[in-house]
């Protein structure tokens, strides 16, 4: 009998495993992987990827200059070598995070994925299996169009909770966006008070708008649902296009049978009643009114980019102690 996992992948849905931990990642058999400073960081503290981390600081020592200098090299080494090994186990792509700090320049967001492609390259991995993960504010989504249109650089949109923020991306011919599920739910829990299930879901109905809309339009942009707090939230969802699941939840589906129905279908959606269609081309100020309106996604937008931040911060104190030591 097919476990529920099995099932998710026959509705059409391309499972991807949203983890830093490449040692788990093969027993799930995703496609793709996803990874953050979040994640990376909770990885590095084990000690079976210490050799990566030597790797990555041996590379630093190696560029020279100051600390500061040093230990940004490492770090993009570090992510360079947890994607590298990734790859091996997946037959897809890998999305590598470009610094939080920077989601509000395009300019050095364009140079740091130019950085880590060239980095990728240099290690015998070709752009075609990176995605390179960008915040979903305007500067990133315009960073995105140019990084795609001009140096084929495939691009995944992260810590997306708006609709603006979707129609932005798509209009900019991103390669994929990743609408946050779990994290719409919990500040419409922490609002409201109330729990919600399924369909009911938030970050469910944010998605499947998402996806509906994408579909009505001819857009090509992956729609892949992320940050799940439980397996009903992925149920829900069954038939999207992609979805970034982490190992419990992955355990979790593999280890129940459970029947997962297809629900979002993208012949049905095309031929749904009709969404109007919106635009922000070229628009900064209504793309900036829109998120600013939707308290939810402005919320999230900025607690995402700091706690990301925040994080790859405390990675990076990790490469400098191991640099002066």
């Amino acid at each position: 009998m097919s476990n529920s996992l099995d099932l998710l992948k026959q509705t059409g849905t391309v499972v991807v495993s949203d983890s830093g931990d490449f040692e788990t990642i093969d027993v799930y058999k995703p496609q793709d992987a996803t990874t953050n400073p979040s994640l990376i960081l909770a990885a590095a503290n084990k000690p079976g990827y210490a050799h990566l981390i030597d790797a990555a600081v041996n590379f630093g020592k190696s560029k020279g200059g100051n600390i500061e200098e040093q230990a940004n090299a490492a770090m993009d080494r570090l992510l360079v070598e947890f994607g590298k090994e990734i790859l091996k186990i997946i037959p897809g792509r890998v999305s590598t995070e470009v610094d939080a700090r920077i989601s509000f320049d395009k300019e050095a967001t364009k140079k740091k994925a130019k950085e880590l492609i060239a980095l990728y390259e240099s290690v015998g991995i070709k752009k075609e299996r990176i995605l390179i993960k960008i915040a979903s504010t305007w500067e990133g989504i315009q960073a995105a169009r140019e990084l795609e249109r001009d140096e084929g650089i495939h691009c995944n949109l992260t810590l997306l909770f708006g609709f603006g923020q979707a129609v932005a991306c798509a209009e900019a011919g991103v390669t994929l966006i990743s609408p946050f599920v779990g994290r719409i739910l919990d500040w419409h829990k922490k609002a409201t008070g109330k729990n919600y299930e399924g369909d009911e879901d938030p970050g469910v109905q944010s998605v499947t708008k998402i996806f509906n809309y994408y579909k009505q339009h001819g857009y090509k942009t992956i729609v892949m649902g992320a940050s799940f707090r439980n397996t009903g939230e992925i149920k829900a969802l069954a038939g999207v296009d992609f979805l970034t699941i982490s190992p419990a939840l992955l355990e979790e589906l593999k280890n129940s049978n459970a029947p997962v129905p297809k629900k979002l279908n993208a012949a049905h959606a095309a031929s749904a009643a009709p969404m109007p269609k919106v635009s922000f081309i070229d628009n900064e100020p209504e793309f900036r009114w829109t998120l600013l309106q939707d308290q939810m996604a402005f919320d999230k937008l900025h607690e995402g980019i700091k706690k990301f931040a925040e994080d790859g911060e405390t990675l990076k104190n990790v490469l400098k102690a191991k640099l002066s030591a």
